[in-house]
């Protein structure tokens, strides 16, 4: 699977970390966000990689910021993202089975690497039931309605 990896600046190195994990896994990622050093606003990083995400539904996004609030508000206004704040295993396998998540949203400043990593995984072994479609196309409704 392809992945666009997103970050701030407060998240840098751990988007690194991910994007270094998924290629290790047989996954090809790519990065957006700024190099070190550079500050940029996370509705803007969040914008694209959920841009990206929806205009090719093959694709899943991973985005980190401070807290991965933000990251996650901002991902959830591009129409067709299902982003998801995770910060435990119980979040990270139900946003893959019951909200068929496509973009993952971490906090950097809450949680270790490696504990974001095994979250990441966590999402990526569940498998989405199919029983929860309604409650998707009812969220993909709200996306269209005034």
């Amino acid at each position: 699977m392809h992945f666009f990896v997103g970050s701030d600046h407060a998240a840098i190195e751990l988007r690194g970390s991910i994007t270094q994990h998924l290629i290790g896994a047989g996954h090809t990622a790519e990065e957006i966000g700024p190099r070190a050093g550079e500050r940029v606003d996370y509705p803007d990083q969040a914008a694209i990689v959920a841009r990206h995400v929806a205009s090719d539904p093959g694709t899943k996004g991973i985005l980190v910021c401070g807290t991965g609030i933000g990251m996650s508000i901002a991902a959830n206004k591009i129409p067709g993202i299902r982003a998801a704040l995770v910060h435990d295993p119980f979040t990270a396998e139900m946003a893959a089975m019951h909200n068929d998540a496509n973009v993952l949203c971490l906090g950097a400043r809450l949680l270790a690497d490696a504990y974001v990593l095994h979250l990441i995984d966590i999402w990526l072994e569940t498998e989405f039931e199919a029983r929860h479609s309604t409650r998707l196309s009812k969220i993909a409704t709200l996306e269209t309605s005034s």
